[in-house]
């Protein structure tokens, strides 16, 4: 499983669940969330082997997107990503029996969509992650008009 993160709102932008993930697909993913958001100047990841493959150093090299890998072993250096990962464990996948990866998907996907679109955080002002992000796209507009 695959979770992208977004730093500054606390999106979850995608949530991946396959039986396995290659570099390739971990840049499909990308890409496809840089279709509608842009690039990241930077992306911060975990070493997995997803994620240090030709693949992905292939891809951030063309795209121009700078990568920071977390030292081996400290978690806390991605805080924020271990604690979603966390929650999503104790409240999603520890909770169910998946049957088939349909259902997987279909279950992950759901509280997906609640924890970005139904609960707030303190940390955005009591925002939820969604109205976060909606709040600064409408600000940067605003910026701009008045630029």
């Amino acid at each position: 499983m695959l979770c992208i993160i977004d730093d500054f709102s606390r999106e979850c932008l995608a949530a991946v669940v396959d039986a396995s993930l290659s570099g390739q697909r971990v840049g499909r993913e990308l890409d496809s969330i840089a279709r509608v958001r842009g690039y990241p100047c930077m992306v911060v990841s975990d070493n997995g082997t997803e994620l240090t493959s030709n693949a992905i150093l292939k891809w951030q090299e063309e795209r121009r997107v700078e990568w920071h890998y977390i030292a081996p072993g400290k978690p806390m250096q991605n805080g924020f990503v271990e604690s979603f990962n966390g929650r999503l464990r104790d409240e999603c996948l520890n909770e169910h029996l998946f049957a088939n990866l349909r259902h997987a998907r279909d279950l992950i996907e759901a509280w997906r969509d609640d924890y970005n679109h139904h609960r707030p955080h303190t940390s955005l002002d009591g925002l939820t992650p969604w109205e976060y992000h909606q709040r600064s796209v409408e600000d940067q507009t605003l910026n701009r008009a008045n630029s």
